[in-house]
Order: structure tokens, then C-alpha cells, then sequence
């Protein structure tokens, strides 16, 4: 959870639906009886202190300097926490997913266990059947000459960076979260919301007190 956000400023402790936008996450994780342990990167001094104050029992670990910079690969930040904190398998994800449900991030981590080593690794996705084109103006899902309906396409899915399960294992002999064999994992399209530009926040912020 930066503290610096280029786009959203202030994103991460910024108020959604009555509290700071990484409380919703921290307790989503705290409600799924899969995980040991809760873990905060961090370089920003409000998050810390209401960690500290409001989920004591949540670990803190501030983001080394080294580490802070805007071009900072995911992955080296990975491969710190990880050394940090010994287990089996770390799931990570963000304070901008803040509708995720503990029931998926419990279904996500049963589906990897059950399959593991089969699927080595765990992302989830967002199903899409839409006309996808590249930039050349090529047909990636469908052919221009036959128009299916949309729900009839093949789907193809969508990296959300709402959940990712891999082993330190994993990470450090690929310098990445997914290993040779990774499981895809879905989630509604209005559940892996990510929060990226201020439109998103407000769409988020609706959403949220729509299901309230």
C-alpha cells in the first residue's frame, strides 16, 4: 500500500463507503480462516498508524527506501515480504480491490490447494465475450465475417490483479508470482473492480452503497 499514488492521490487512505480504502481489503482477509497471516507493505505513515491503532494484529512492514520508487518492479517488492515472512504459499492482492468477498479469496485458495502441484500457482481472471481487435486492427476472438452474437464468442479472459496464490519457490526462480502451470481463477466482472482513476473510485464508491 503506497503512499504516493500517480493517478488517485492519496488513494490507498482516502475514504470509500465510511472508512479509508485499505480497511475494506484488511478486513476481507482477516475473514477468510485459509490464512494465517496478514500482511502490509507499506511506505505510508497513515496506513501504518491505523494499522497499529485499529488491527493490531495485522503485521506491518514498511517498504525499505531502495524499494519506493514509482518503477519498482512488483516482483523485487515480492521477494522482500517473502524473505521477510516465512509460508507454504502467500496471496497477495491490493487495497484497490475493495469488493472483493472473503467467500472468494476462501474459494480461490481451497481451489489451488486442492489442485496443487498439479497448478503450481494461482490469478484470477475476468471473463470477457466482447470483440477484442489488436492494435494492428486484427480479430483476436472472433471472425469480422461471421456475426455471432457477443455471448456466443469463445471467452477470453482478463488479468484483474485481484488475487494471486505462488510459492517464494515460485517467485524466485521465475523473478514472477506465476510458475509454469497457474490456475486461472474467476470473478465477476463488479467484484474485481480495481480502483485506477478517479472514475473508478466513484463507480467503486457507488457500487459499494448499492449493495449496502
Amino acid at each position: 500500500m503506497r503512499h504516493h499514488s500517480q493517478r488517485v492521490p492519496g488513494k490507498n487512505y482516502r475514504p470509500l463507503a465510511g472508512k479509508p480504502l485499505y480497511q475494506h481489503i484488511v478486513e476481507t482477509l482477516l475473514a477468510c480462516p485459509e490464512i494465517a497471516q496478514v500482511v502490509v507493505d507499506t511506505d505510508s505513515p497513515p496506513v501504518i498508524a491505523g494499522l497499529r491503532r485499529d488491527f493490531p494484529q495485522v503485521l506491518v512492514l514498511e517498504r525499505p527506501e531502495h524499494l519506493r520508487a514509482d518503477h519498482t518492479s512488483m516482483n523485487e517488492i515480492l521477494a522482500y515480504d517473502t524473505e521477510q515472512v516465512q509460508a507454504d504459499f502467500y496471496l497477495q492482492t491490493h487495497s484497490t480491490n475493495p469488493l472483493l468477498r472473503p467467500q472468494t479469496v476462501s474459494a480461490a485458495i481451497r481451489a489451488l490447494l486442492s489442485s496443487y502441484p498439479a497448478y503450481d500457482s494461482l490469478f484470477s481472471v475476468t471473463r470477457l465475450q466482447t470483440r477484442l481487435w489488436d492494435q494492428l486492427g486484427r480479430a483476436i476472438n472472433h471472425n469480422p465475417a461471421i456475426l455471432l452474437q457477443t455471448q456466443d464468442l469463445p471467452p477470453v479472459y482478463e488479468e484483474n490483479s485481484c488475487l494471486y496464490i505462488f510459492t517464494r519457490q515460485t517467485l524466485l526462480a521465475r523473478r514472477n508470482r506465476l510458475g509454469d502451470r497457474p490456475m486461472m481463477f474467476p470473478i465477476e466482472a463488479a467484484e474485481a473492480w480495481d480502483i485506477d482513476e478517479e472514475l473508478d473510485f466513484d463507480i467503486t464508491s457507488f457500487l459499494m452503497g448499492h449493495l449496502k
